[in-house]
């Protein structure tokens, strides 16, 4: 079963995000990943609690792969 997986299994999301991306550190950045048409970059810090942080923004959630992350948390 993959990391994201696991995720929507254990949380039960109702709602799916408009993009989810499954990271390795728990601080990410967002910018809409469009270009001129995105956003301003924020930076995002994963609860360790949740495992997950969604922009703002956009809405993308980033879901921590807890058996990869880096330990900058």
């Amino acid at each position: 079963m993959t990391v994201l997986a696991r995720f929507e299994e254990r949380f039960q999301m109702t709602i799916d995000a408009p993009e989810t991306q499954v990271v390795t550190t728990w601080k990410v950045a967002c910018d809409g990943g469009e270009g001129a048409l995105g956003h301003p970059r924020v930076w995002l810090t994963i609860p360790a609690d949740t495992g997950f942080v969604d922009c703002g923004y956009c809405d993308k959630r980033f879901v921590i792969d807890r058996d990869h992350a880096h330990d900058d948390h």
